[in-house]
C-alpha cells in the first residue's frame, strides 16, 4: 500500500474500529488522491459524490443530491409526524452508523459539534463518523477536532449516547 495521507482516531480511545469503520477508512485510503486536502479543494459535496460509489458497496445509504437527503426525525409531534428532523450525507443501517462528510466549514463553523449533536440525538445512531480535511488554510483542521473530541471524552463530564466515534482526515 502507498503511503496513506488519510488519518484516524477513534474514541472513545478504549474501543477498537469496527469492521465497517475499517472499511470506510479503506474507502478514505483507496480514494485519497482524488480527496487529498493537500492538493484539492474540493468542497463536502464533491468529496462525498467522489466516494458514493464505494461506500454505497460496503453497505451505505448515501444522500443521492440536495433534493434527495437522507432524513431521520428526532422530535414526533401530533399523530407522530415528524417535527424536527436532521439530514446525514450517508448512513450503515447494519451497524447504524452516521457518516458526515465536511470540507472547510468543519472547524471554522464548528460544523463537526453540529455533526456529533445530531448523531447523538438520532435515535437510529448509534456510532458516528465525521471525516474533515486535514488541512483547510494554513489550519491542522483533523489535528484541532481530534483534540476537541479528546478533551471531551477525557473529561467524563457528559454522558455520550454513542457507542463509537471515528474521525478520519483526508
Amino acid at each position: 500500500m502507498k503511503n496513506s495521507k488519510i488519518n484516524f482516531q477513534l474514541f472513545p480511545q478504549t474501543q477498537k474500529p469496527t469492521e465497517v469503520m475499517n472499511n470506510v477508512i479503506e474507502v478514505f485510503r483507496n480514494n485519497q488522491d482524488k480527496i487529498d486536502s493537500t492538493k484539492n479543494t474540493w468542497d463536502s459535496n464533491k468529496v462525498l459524490e467522489l466516494l458514493s460509489d464505494d461506500l454505497k458497496r460496503i453497505g451505505f445509504d448515501v444522500e443521492k443530491n440536495k433534493k434527495n437527503k437522507l432524513k431521520f426525525g428526532v422530535l414526533y409531534g401530533l399523530n407522530g409526524k415528524a417535527q424536527k428532523s436532521f439530514d446525514v450525507d450517508a448512513f450503515h443501517a447494519g451497524e447504524k452508523i452516521i457518516l458526515e462528510i465536511e470540507a472547510g466549514r468543519a472547524v471554522a463553523n464548528n460544523q463537526f459539534l453540529k455533526d456529533f449533536f445530531e448523531a447523538c440525538v438520532i435515535p437510529d445512531a448509534e456510532n458516528l463518523i465525521i471525516a474533515v480535511r486535514n488541512i483547510y488554510n494554513d489550519s491542522n483542521d483533523f489535528e484541532k477536532v481530534i483534540n476537541y473530541f479528546e478533551t471531551l471524552y477525557t473529561s467524563n463530564r457528559l454522558q455520550i449516547p454513542l457507542k463509537r466515534l471515528l474521525v478520519i482526515g483526508y
